[in-house]
């Protein structure tokens, strides 16, 4: 049996309320964009850095560094829309 991976818990639900802070703030397109455009953008990315290197340390930091990238994106946008 596999042991319960926290990691990728936390950022599941890091990236679905990422998703719907995108709903709340920019409505049903912002939330789909950070939904299904980050999807588009962090596996391949993962498989890339995965395939290259496989190092899993590098493609956790870089997964995370494309999550607070988003957030703050989708933070000055809901500062504009102010």
């Amino acid at each position: 049996m596999r042991r319960f991976n926290l990691d990728a818990l936390l950022y599941c639900l890091a990236w679905a309320a990422l998703a719907l802070a995108g709903w709340h703030v920019g409505g049903l397109k912002a939330g789909l964009l950070l939904s299904a455009g980050l999807f588009l953008v962090v596996m391949p990315t993962s498989a890339l850095v995965l395939s290259r290197t496989g190092n899993f340390k590098a493609e956790r930091a870089i997964r995370w560094s494309i999550l607070v990238a988003a957030g703050l994106v989708l933070l000055s946008f809901s500062d504009l829309a102010r």
